[in-house]
């Protein structure tokens, strides 16, 4: 009995998966490493690489919204708000969670590092320490991400600003002297800037996360496991691990 059940199941799944299915999404603007309008057809971003990716492994899924493009703030709202179904890519809270849900497999993972002048010769190598030294300056961190939440959890005084470039020009100025962020991003950023000789990255890595994609609340099962399947290939192919050698 079970023998015959088993391709019948896998017949219906292939003839899910022929079924056209469009989900709607966006892309996150002042995060060039997740989505860069200017990268061409080579380097558009490692979120919309995988996004590209999931398409061409499953041509009938297709995905509305990518002229969208909006800031963090915005396209939580738009997930919690079940205007958007899908979003690649975003790290987990235990408030966002609270919001919408994930497909299980990680996409690629993010180290939270800290950037200092090459003149500042200080080692802050763990929390308590960065939140001594941000009595005398705030550390900078990018707003409203995960990473400014857990800094004010571990009593570290923070300013929030709108991107990586404009953390490190205040750094450049003085009017900082710690950023807070993911290393992924401050590397392109750096690197952009050809900053090199005046930034140095600190030793320490305070905490790895893995990035996901975020699906909204009521998202049917059939579609979250559908994409599961395309993000499980990917994964078990190399794709994803590739990628994210490629953008660091």
């Amino acid at each position: 009995m079970l023998r015959w059940l088993w391709p019948f199941t896998v017949l219906l799944s292939l003839s899910a998966q022929a079924q056209d299915l469009v989900l709607r999404t966006a892309q996150q603007s002042g995060s060039l490493v997740k989505y860069d309008p200017d990268g061409g057809p080579n380097r558009p971003g490692i979120c919309m690489e995988i996004l590209q990716a999931v398409q061409r492994l499953d041509p009938g899924l297709q995905f509305t919204g990518m002229e969208q493009h909006v800031p963090l703030k915005r396209v939580e709202r738009l997930l919690a708000d079940g205007l958007v179904d899908a979003f690649f890519c975003l790290l987990k809270s235990p408030e966002r969670e609270k919001q919408w849900r994930y497909a299980p497999i990680p996409l690629y993972t993010i180290r939270h590092v800290i950037v200092q002048r090459t003149d500042d010769a200080r080692h802050l190598d763990t929390l308590p320490e960065l939140a001594a030294a941000s009595r005398r300056k705030p550390v900078l961190v990018m707003r409203g991400t995960a990473l400014a939440k857990r800094l004010l959890q571990a009593d570290v005084a923070i300013a929030e600003v709108g991107s990586e470039r404009e953390a490190l020009q205040m750094l450049l100025m003085n009017r900082a002297d710690v950023i807070y962020g993911q290393d992924i991003n401050l590397q392109r950023h750096i690197g952009d800037a050809r900053l090199g000789s005046k930034m140095k990255f600190g030793r320490t890595v305070f905490q790895e996360e893995p990035q996901y994609l975020a699906l909204r609340a009521d998202l049917p099962a059939a579609h979250e496991e559908r994409l599961t399947q395309a993000l499980r290939r990917l994964e078990r192919d190399g794709v994803l691990r590739a990628l994210a050698e490629k953008y660091r």
